[in-house]
């Protein structure tokens, strides 16, 4: 593959990461908002409705963060091994250590982001 042929496909693959942090992110602070209107004084059938909810969207998130990670690393792969490269191609390079935040670091954040709203789901306040 060409060098602007894999900088076309990085680009493709930094919006799927960034799409793919939308819907759980949005959960996330739809369940904080719903907390605050009473959501962990409902029935129980329906915080676990929410937990699983939230669950399944995080769940989807994270896998699609990271094979979209992945596939980067595997570009920058590839346009290292190219002869020459641009600017661009360069600072495509420079930049894979931080594909790392979304393969491991977001996904935790995730997590205990999750557990704290578990517990405001299901734990008494006092």
């Amino acid at each position: 593959m060409t060098e602007h042929e894999l900088i076309s496909l990085w680009t493709r693959v930094r919006w799927h990461i960034i799409v793919s942090q939308l819907a759980p992110t949005f959960l996330l602070t739809a369940l904080v908002a719903l907390l605050s209107f009473g959501l962990a004084e409902t029935e129980l059938s329906v915080r676990i409705a929410a937990a699983g909810i939230l669950l399944a969207s995080g769940i989807l998130g994270a896998l699609a963060q990271i094979a979209s990670a992945n596939e980067g690393l595997f570009i920058v792969a590839d346009l290292r091994a190219l002869p020459a490269s641009s600017a661009l191609g360069r600072g495509v390079i420079s930049s894979a250590p931080w594909i790392n935040v979304v393969r491991f670091l977001t996904p935790a954040v995730f997590v205990v982001v999750y557990i704290a709203l578990l517990a405001a789901l299901f734990l008494p306040l006092a």
